[in-house]
């Protein structure tokens, strides 16, 4: 039968899909808007699943806050031009307006949301990944609850998002605040709030690097005595190279081999293990300074030396974060 462009246009508003693709189905099920709709949607899947196991690193980052509630989302898929459409961005939009609507609290609620045109949101980013060619697939849904809430899109790419939530009204510092979460990227809001799990394993890193560094600093000190430089014979890579290069001959590489072996070993076996200890927590600390906000060094005030902390009482000695949420597509 003769499918019309009134057709076409119409079922291309309530999917999205492309023209071709829209007068084809129509075409299949021989006008019936329901039965185009859901072979739509069959194309869809089946496209999604060949492509089920492709990276998703770019895609569309999007927050909005209103009145006692904030969201942020992101709609991934594979590559950036598919990512900057404009139709991708609007559907992106959509989810999230829906989610914020419902006050959805995770991910899994969002997905099984109803939208104006009757589709599930999991449906509908099936639909678009079928019209793309692309994998898609949602991720980063975190929320905040409550007051005192900006949000904050870093530079409008809808590539990275924050929120940060205060104790009391005061948008310009919490605008201020969101773009600090944007640019330091904190892992926790202040010591306390970091995950045991967390300390621990800073901690057992500190050691074992603080143990190298010692028992490094003691071979280059044996080796310099011996009249070797150091920087010859870091690696066995270094080593043949410089070789090659007649900077070393076999017989000072082979000492150089026994001397290293021989200095690591006495040093290890004789580490201080308070001294250790202390430099290790004192690399925590420092841990801890660059990763809590409060703790971090505040980036856009005028005393580039004060803490987080310190600008938020300077600005009102009762103003406090209450809490802060960070996502982004971004390689850090």
């Amino acid at each position: 039968m003769a499918i019309s462009i009134e057709d076409i246009k119409k079922l291309r508003a309530m999917t999205g899909a492309g023209l071709a693709d829209v007068k084809k189905a129509l075409t299949e099920a021989e006008g019936d808007f329901a039965k185009a709709k859901e072979l739509l949607r069959e194309r869809g899947l089946a496209i999604a699943a060949k492509r089920s196991d492709r990276e998703t690193s770019n895609g569309c980052v999007l927050v909005k806050a209103v009145e006692g509630f904030a969201a942020t989302i992101a709609l991934k898929c594979e590559t950036d031009f598919v990512a900057n459409g404009a139709d991708f961005i609007a559907l992106t939009q959509t989810i999230l307006d829906a989610a914020i609507a419902a006050k959805c609290q995770t991910l899994d609620e969002v997905k099984e949301l109803t939208l104006a045109d009757g589709q599930k949101v999991q449906d509908a980013v099936t639909q678009r990944s079928g019209i793309t060619g692309e994998k898609m697939e949602l991720d980063g849904y975190l929320t905040l609850t409550g007051d005192n809430i900006e949000v904050y899109d870093h530079m409008g790419k809808h590539m990275l998002a924050t929120m940060v939530q205060l104790n009391k009204a005061n948008a310009e510092a919490g605008h201020k605040l969101a773009m600090q979460v944007a640019a330091m990227k904190p892992v926790a809001l202040n010591a306390q709030s970091v995950p045991q799990a967390v300390l621990d394993e800073e901690y057992k890193t500190a050691v074992e690097k603080t143990k190298l560094e010692q028992v490094e600093k003691y071979v280059e000190v044996v080796l310099k005595k011996a009249g070797i430089n150091p920087n010859l014979v870091d690696s066995e890579d270094h080593i043949a190279s410089n070789i090659k290069k007649g900077w070393l001959t076999e017989e000072q590489a082979t000492e150089a081999r026994e001397l290293k072996e021989k200095a690591a070993a006495e040093k290890a076996a004789t580490l201080n293990p308070n001294m250790i200890e202390n430099i290790a927590k004192g690399r925590v600390q420092k841990f801890l300074k660059e990763n809590c906000l409060v703790d971090q060094e505040f980036q856009f005030g005028d005393d580039n030396k004060a803490t987080v902390s310190q600008w938020l009482a300077q600005q009102d000695k009762e103003l406090q974060i209450v809490d802060f949420k960070r996502f982004t597509l971004v390689a850090e």
